[in-house]
C-alpha cells in the first residue's frame, strides 16, 4: 500500500507493476535482466477521493493518458527493487502535487518612491550615454 496522506492510502492491488528491460548502455546486464519497472495506475478505477481524481485528470502531465491512466517508467537504477521504489515514489509525488492548491496571486502596484527611483536611474543612464556622443561646435 502507498501512503499519500494520513487519510488517503492506495492499496497495492490498484497499482499495476511490470518488469521490463532497460534502455541504453549497460552491456550484458541490460540484454539479460528486466530491471526497469513500468507502473500503470488507473485514476478512474482507483479508490482515491473524488477531489483527488478530478485534480489529477485536470493536470496537463505527459505521464497521464487521455484514458486517465498514469504511466511511469523507472530505469535509473541497476536493481529492479530500487526502480520499483522509485516508480512508487514518483506516483506518490504526482498525486501529492495534484492536490496542492496554488496560492491566489494578489495584484500589487509599485510604490511611488520605487517609480521615481526607476525614472531617475533611467534619466541618469540617458545622460551618461548622451555625454559619449561627438561634440559639435
Amino acid at each position: 500500500m502507498l501512503q499519500i496522506s494520513p487519510t488517503v492510502i492506495i492499496p497495492e492491488s490498484e497499482i499495476e507493476l511490470s518488469a521490463i528491460r532497460s534502455q541504453g548502455a549497460g552491456g550484458q546486464n541490460v540484454n539479460k535482466v528486466a530491471t526497469a519497472i513500468h507502473l500503470r495506475f488507473d485514476i478512474e478505477a482507483s479508490s482515491l477521493p473524488n477531489t483527488y481524481k478530478e485534480r489529477l485528470l485536470q493536470l496537463s502531465d505527459h505521464r497521464i493518458t487521455k484514458e486517465g491512466v498514469i504511466v511511469i517508467k523507472a530505469q535509473e537504477h541497476r536493481s529492479q527493487e530500487q526502480n520499483r521504489e522509485e516508480a512508487l515514489k514518483r506516483l506518490q509525488e504526482l498525486i501529492k502535487s495534484a492536490i496542492v492548491v496554488p496560492k491566489k496571486r494578489r495584484r500589487t502596484l509599485p510604490s511611488r518612491s520605487s517609480q521615481l527611483k526607476r525614472l531617475d536611474s533611467k534619466s541618469r543612464r540617458s545622460q551618461i550615454k548622451a555625454n559619449r556622443a561627438k561634440v559639435t561646435e
